[in-house]
Formats: C-alpha cells, sequence, structure tokens
C-alpha cells in the first residue's frame, strides 16, 4: 500500500510540475503594417452611393442592380415636403412592383404604390408617412408597372412638412438602404 501511494505522489509531483512553455513570438519585419491595420468595419446599413448629377441623394436596392436617385425633395405649398426620385434598374431581373413591394401593407390602396416610404425627424425623433386623402389613398405614385432591366421610372411622394428647423432628414424606401442627412430644399 505504501508503495502505490509512493508511485502516485511522484506521478502527481511530476505531472503537476510539468512546465509547460510557449513559444515567444516570432520576431516580424512587418509589424508596423499588421499593429496599424484597422479591424474589419461591419457592412454600413445607411447608402454612401454617390447621388447621379442633378440628384440630391441616392442608395441602391435589396435586388441587385436597383437604385434610386433623389431629384427633388423640397418643401412646398399646404405644410408639405414633395420628394420625386428616379427608380432605375440596372439588374437582370424585372423589379416587381407587384403587391406592396413600395407600399404601405396596413393599406390596401397602396397596392402597386410607394405609400410605404416615410421620413425619419432625427431632431424631433418623429416618423412622418406619406400625406393620404379622404380615403385613405397616399399621395403619391399609384398602380406603378413593374420596371423591367434597363428601365427607369419617375416616382413622387407627399409628406407632411418637419418644423422650419428641421434641415436634413432621413429617407427611407421599403427594400433600400436608408438615406441619412438628405438636405430639405425651399
Amino acid at each position: 500500500m505504501r508503495k502505490n501511494i509512493l508511485i502516485v505522489a511522484a506521478l502527481v509531483t511530476v505531472f503537476a510540475c510539468k512546465k509547460t512553455e510557449t513559444a515567444p513570438p516570432a520576431p516580424s519585419t512587418a509589424t508596423a503594417a499588421t499593429t496599424t491595420a484597422p479591424a474589419p468595419q461591419p457592412t454600413a446599413t445607411t447608402a454612401s452611393v454617390a447621388p447621379a448629377a442633378g440628384a440630391v441623394a441616392a442608395t441602391d436596392g435589396e435586388t441587385g442592380g436597383t437604385h434610386i436617385d433623389v431629384t427633388e425633395f423640397k418643401r412646398s405649398s399646404g405644410n408639405t415636403v414633395s420628394l420625386k426620385f428616379v427608380l432605375s434598374n440596372n439588374g437582370s431581373e424585372k423589379f416587381d412592383m407587384w403587391g406592396y413591394k413600395l407600399g404601405d401593407r396596413e393599406s390596401k390602396s397602396d397596392y402597386k404604390g410607394v405609400g410605404g416610404i416615410h421620413l425619419v425627424d432625427p431632431v424631433n425623433k418623429k416618423k412622418y408617412f406619406v400625406v393620404r386623402d379622404s380615403e385613405g389613398k397616399c399621395v403619391c405614385s399609384n398602380e406603378v408597372a413593374d420596371v423591367q432591366p434597363g428601365s427607369r421610372v419617375n416616382l413622387w411622394a407627399k409628406f407632411p412638412a418637419p418644423p422650419p428647423e428641421v434641415s436634413k432628414i432621413t429617407i427611407e424606401i421599403p427594400h433600400f438602404q436608408p438615406m441619412d442627412d438628405v438636405t430639405i430644399a425651399q
């Protein structure tokens, strides 16, 4: 029994005292390059697409080749803001306007319309929806045909105007990246 205890104690001592060494880091001649390289950044969720000539903002869509150029975004009479934009399809598939692709699913009248667009006021933390008439129809483009590959379509929508001190706003169009800090023209 004593012999077994001595063997166990010896094994414990040998394995417990076993020194584990890690190899020292190898000297590198490229340490400056590795230490100064920035960490990977997450993909931006806001539009960073350069607007076409004459456009005030631009964004790309979820569907490859789809693109929007905002051609006009200004305050207008009736305390409203007018948004005019061009949806381009440079992809190989048609951009279906069926259903409520750019519309508000809660409104039956938005079928093949753009009533789902909204504005976000960062100053007052308020969301502005498309203006609706007395029948609940959006004051915007309706019955929009599918956009075929290589085609473009001019679209528009009216919104309640934010307070006069708000000069920049975010435009959110369903299935497209948001466009931040778009200046509202007077």
